[in-house]
């Protein structure tokens, strides 16, 4: 079935003392493309989330957002006492501070580069982390799939319109193609023995035949009908599909439906150029301004 690429999903949780908060919501893209922002002490988690929402989302702009709040003491930045002593020592052998009093502000000092640093969680506490994240990841991811499959009904819906307007303009053309060779060879006959009235000529009706068989050669959209509303089964088929990962781990769904909207336009233009019928005419254009829609459609499908 179709899924849309927009949605939204939010966990949060509290954990030993550490409150975690999750947001994960995703935009249209042709492909997948993942924006995070993860606290520090998240970081060892990137491969894992990332592997995971490529193969649950498939495609779309992913933006996710872990924020993590400790107001335990553990949650204190260590001191890299060796850093500040190397700052203190080249304050004191400057030039600049010889035969100075050299006053060192604690607090200014704590905001230099490598002085202070987060403390690194070991394995325990990664394993712990890792666990609270995965169940935030369940929540949210769930709640954005159920956004995407509330959207992707909508969509479907919307889908089936345009193609049932398809459908039916097709059906007028393939009614009116068969007198399009008919009305032609009347008109060709009543033009040319009007012209030939004053020589009290007659028309050859072998050449009149060769004419219009010409014409119904170069005219001939049999072939173009038949795709086209084959294209149209296949369509509506594909949007029951249930999606399957492909070789990039996006869903295939939305990019068979792009294609076969491609290969919609590529007939109707066809159509349009082989007809010299304003009926037949009006009706491709009627057609080509529902694939417009379904062109802009699918583009948000996976």
């Amino acid at each position: 079935m179709i899924l849309s690429m927009t949605g939204f999903g939010e966990s949060t949780r509290t954990q030993d003392g550490v409150s975690y908060q999750l947001t994960v919501r995703s935009l249209n893209n042709r492909y997948f493309k993942l924006n995070w922002k993860l606290p520090d002490q998240a970081t060892f988690l990137e491969a894992a989330i990332d592997a995971r929402l490529r193969r649950v989302l498939g495609r779309g702009s992913i933006y996710l957002t872990l924020t993590v709040r400790n107001m335990s003491a553990e949650a204190a930045y260590e001191v890299n006492e060796v850093a500040l002593s190397s700052y203190l020592s080249h304050l004191r052998g400057s030039p600049a501070a010889s035969g100075l009093a050299v006053t060192f502000d604690l607090a200014t000092a704590l905001l230099l580069p490598g002085v202070t640093q987060p403390r690194q969680p070991d394995e325990a506490e990664q394993a712990a982390v890792k666990k609270t994240v995965d169940a935030m990841l369940d929540e949210a991811l769930g709640q954005l799939l159920g956004m995407r499959a509330v959207e992707g009904r909508a969509m479907a819906a919307d889908l089936t319109v345009h193609l049932d307007r398809m459908a039916a303009q097709l059906d007028v053309i393939a009614q009116r193609a068969p007198t399009v060779v008919v009305e032609y060879r009347q008109r060709l006959a009543e033009r040319v023995n009007q012209l030939l009235a004053d020589q009290k000529l007659a028309l050859d009706s072998d050449t009149l035949s060769r004419e219009v068989a010409l014409y119904a050669d170069r005219s001939d959209i049999h072939e173009e009908i038949a795709r086209l509303r084959s294209h149209i089964s296949q369509f509506r088929a594909a949007m029951e599909e249930e999606a399957v990962d492909d070789v990039d781990g996006g869903r295939q769904v939305g990019r068979k439906l792009d294609f076969i909207s491609q290969e919609f336009l590529r007939e109707a233009n066809t159509i349009g150029s082989k007809s010299n019928d304003a009926t037949i005419s009006k009706a491709c254009v009627e057609i080509k301004s529902a694939i417009d829609r379904i062109k802009e459609q699918v583009q948000n499908a996976v």
